[in-house]
Order: structure tokens, then sequence, then C-alpha cells
């Protein structure tokens, strides 16, 4: 099938048929707390529903690709190459730290992985760089956050990921570093009102580090945020990481 020609899939909840544009990107983003797959066409539009499954404790790459496989199950569209995106340093594929995941995966080729399991050709990045390919525009310097079970982050310069930049674990406050502060434990321990006050003087920090043009902030906790943003920030969804995946092909 030529990669140009349009394929007809009837939509399910709808009395209607929509037009999807092929190859057809699967989708991945693993968490320290969920695992989100879907499949989007070559325009980056949703083919298939958004599936969520909680990352298995402990996250062991068995346990995790265990869940994976029982959620390609429930996808019966077939789609041509996989992306996906881990919370950790990624280096050719290869997991080099996993802070939120088990310590099996360090030194996991997980691209060969999910090759194996998918028989397609597969692309793994960091998750927040995922994240970062459905928000940003490609203009200038644009920094992505993500705030969930850790903070993840990802530096682009005119559409262009620089590679492993990686903010969670740098000193913040108090020698205690950027996660310690506003990942899921801080939240927690330190209530919401701690956690928006310390997110603020974070991207004050952020802002004159980088010197940035547009900051994105998502992840699962990004709607917590409870103060006006400045006008070069801006919350997102986290739909739109897995709607980002066709942009690493």
């Amino acid at each position: 099938m030529d990669v140009c020609e349009i394929t007809m899939i009837k939509v399910r909840k709808e009395s209607m048929q929509r037009k999807f544009y092929r190859p057809f990107t699967l989708g991945l983003d693993i968490g320290g707390t969920g695992i989100k797959m879907m499949v989007v066409d070559s325009k980056g539009k949703s083919v298939t529903a958004l599936l969520r499954e909680l990352t298995p404790h402990p996250a062991t790459v068995k346990a995790v690709c265990k869940i994976i496989s029982k959620m390609l199950q429930s996808i019966d569209i077939k789609f041509n190459r996989v992306s996906a995106g881990f919370p950790g340093v990624v280096q050719q594929g290869i997991i080099k730290t996993a802070p939120n995941m088990d310590s099996s995966w360090i030194g996991i080729n997980f691209e060969k992985k999910l090759a194996t399991i998918t028989q397609l050709p597969v692309k793994v990045i960091n998750d927040a760089a995922l994240q970062g390919y459905g928000d940003i525009k490609g203009k200038g310097v644009e920094l992505v956050i993500t705030l969930g079970t850790g903070v993840g982050s990802a530096l682009f310069l005119d559409g262009k990921l620089v590679p492993n930049v990686q903010l969670a674990h740098i000193p913040f406050r108090h020698d205690k570093t950027y996660e310690e502060l506003l990942g899921k434990a801080a939240l927690k321990k330190y209530g919401l009102d701690k956690w928006n006050s310390n997110l603020k003087r974070a991207i004050q920090l952020w802002d004159q580090t980088f010197n940035y043009n547009k900051l994105y902030i998502g992840g699962g906790y990004a709607h917590k945020i409870k103060f006006a943003l400045p006008s070069n920030a801006k919350t997102c969804k986290n739909l739109e990481g897995v709607l980002g995946s066709v942009k690493l092909w």
C-alpha cells in the first residue's frame, strides 16, 4: 500500500466515516503511574480511542511488557510502526536511567524488545520528548516539562530535540532537586499550596536559564496549577503526547 493512499475506516461511535492517511503510528507513552497508547495517522489525527492502564508495581520490564501486550490485543486496526516514550534517559533505544521504574530496565534495548512484541519498526525516546513533539510549534527555543510521578523535561530548538536534557535531579531549593519538590511524593508531602509555590519559582528559574520562547507544561498534575502562568507558558493535555508520535518518523 502506497504511503499516500487514503484509507477509509469506520468510526464505531459515529454513523459516518472519516478519512485517515497512512502510514499509521502506534503512540505509546509509559509513565510511572500509567501506560497510554493510541493509533494516529500520518497527519497526527487519532485513529483509535486512547487506551490507558495503570503501570504495574514493581514496574519491571516483564510486567510492563505484559501490560503492553494486553493493551495491543484491544487494537484491531493494523498500524505500521511504533513510537514510544519512556520515563528516563534513552540512547539509541537503550534505557540508561529509569528513576521511577524498576532497576531491571537499565541497559535494556527497549526498541528491540518492542520490535519483537509488535514485529514492526520502533523508535523509543524520553517520554517528555514524546510529549513535546505533540506540543511544540517548531519556532525558537521551546521547553517541555511534565509533572507526574516524576518531573520530565525536553528542550527543542527550531523543532529539533536537544537529546537527554534532564532537569529532574538538578538541585533546586534547600538542597533538594526539582523532582523532590515537584514530583508526586512532594505534592503529597508538602500539599498543593507549597507545591504551587515551588513550581512558580521553578518556572522563573527555567525562564532565566533557557530564555525560551515558550514553555509547555504537561503530565498528570498540570491541572493542579493554581496560579496564572506567564504569557510565554501554557499547560498541555496528555493526549498531545501520543498524537505527536508521528513526528519521530
